[in-house]
């Protein structure tokens, strides 16, 4: 994945230290180091409140695109939304809950997990379908309506 030169970037930008985004989110300055050198997968609930705090979008954090906010986005993750924007994008795309866990090379119960919103979608699963697919990590997310594919 390609979001920690984004990350530190922002970082810099803003003036702000590892350690104080690390107490943002609630790890340590080792953890958010790890996150933004990508020795370790930031959650989504992580990289949420950071676009938030840096006011950007998910696409450009995951440099789908250069837009680096939209108009109309939501803050908050919503689950209900999630669940049925990856369950409408799995049928568009004729995949069963099996092909897409084939895909991203997990168990099947993972994608039911997410269809069923009882756990959000991990960081690498989230970035894997949507560079595939071209579609917007904000739109799966829930965190705009449009544009719910990328160029």
């Amino acid at each position: 994945m390609i979001y920690g030169e984004r990350l530190k970037g922002l970082r810099e930008r803003e003036g702000i230290t590892q350690e104080a985004l690390g107490k943002l989110i609630n790890v340590s300055k080792q953890a958010y180091n790890h996150f933004e050198k990508e020795y370790t997968i930031i959650p989504i609930k992580h990289l949420n409140y950071l676009c938030n705090y840096f006011d950007v979008s998910l696409d450009y954090i995951f440099n789908f695109t250069t837009t680096k906010k939209y108009n109309n986005f939501h803050q908050d993750l919503d689950l209900n939304i999630i669940k049925k924007r990856l369950k409408e994008f799995r049928k568009k795309h004729n995949l069963t809950q099996e092909k897409l866990a084939s895909e991203l090379n997990v168990v099947k119960g993972t994608i039911g997990n997410y269809e069923s919103a009882r756990s959000l979608i991990a960081t690498p699963f989230l970035y894997t379908i949507c560079q595939k697919y071209n579609m917007s990590a904000d739109y799966l997310l829930g965190k705009i309506d449009n544009p719910k594919y990328l160029k």
